[in-house]
């Protein structure tokens, strides 16, 4: 299929957005058509969108809409903007600058009863996953994980860094996109609650990862699943509010 065929296809046979709409409606609208068209496979992964003129004629909208829905486009990691060369639909989804969920879920107060029971669905499976294909590499990145959430306790310094490379440690040992994906938000939110909501006992934490990573080496599905549990378990009794003095325990 020609690129003249697939803008035509994709893009040109639409009624305009109108003048009027909203510039995150206008962005919306175009991630749909894209995603239609990737569907159907008038477009592919790889190849470019229309130029900013061709936008705004066929879409029937200005060229600063055009240019800020592109821009909410790059920053979720569905576009990258080539200097001297167009817009092209990305390969692999890039890293957003802004994650909708982990924000939203920041906003609303960080870690909900929901985050903490997907935390205990999630955790022990992609660690699970890891454990059946961590290179030797990954391993090496682990251990250095611990290694310098021991030496930041002793030193007194701040340790919430070095326990989300922890998890982010075994998350990336997975090798597998999609679950990186999902998981980076979960990290995310964990981060935001170790920041603001958390009673903060390093200690504990480094212990539950010695755990975790002791029952990783050993090939130990039980283990792995018992040590989860435990660190889990601490984070639910260990999440406060900034507000509030008063232990919050999620509900099981």
């Amino acid at each position: 299929m020609s690129l003249k065929h697939q803008y035509e296809t994709t893009f040109s046979n639409k009624p305009p957005f109108g003048d009027s709409m909203e510039r995150s409606s206008v962005a919306l609208q175009l991630l749909e058509r894209i995603k239609s068209a990737l569907i159907r496979g008038d477009l592919k992964p790889g190849d470019y969108l229309p130029s900013e003129t061709e936008l705004t004629q066929s879409l029937g909208i200005g060229k600063s809409s055009v240019r800020e829905a592109i821009k909410m486009l790059q920053a979720i990691g569905i576009v990258e903007v080539k200097r001297g060369q167009g817009t092209i639909i990305r390969r692999e989804p890039g890293t957003p600058l802004v994650d909708p969920m982990a924000f939203g879920m920041i906003l609303a107060r960080g870690m909900t009863r929901d985050v903490l029971e997907f935390r205990r669905m999630f955790e022990p499976a992609y660690t699970l996953q890891a454990m059946n294909g961590a290179t030797a590499e990954d391993h090496q990145r682990i251990q250095q994980s611990i290694d310098a959430m021991e030496e930041a306790i002793r030193a007194g310094a701040q340790t919430s860094k070095h326990d989300i490379a922890f998890h982010r440690a075994i998350l990336h040992s997975t090798h597998n996109p999609m679950t990186i994906r999902v998981g980076e938000t979960l990290l995310q939110l964990i981060e935001a609650a170790l920041e603001t909501s958390m009673r903060s006992l390093p200690e504990t934490a480094l212990k539950d990862h010695k755990a975790i990573y002791a029952a990783f080496k050993a090939g130990d599905t039980a283990g792995i699943h018992a040590a989860i549990a435990t660190s889990s378990e601490s984070w639910e009794t260990n999440l406060t509010y900034e507000d509030d003095s008063e232990l919050i325990k999620a509900p099981r």
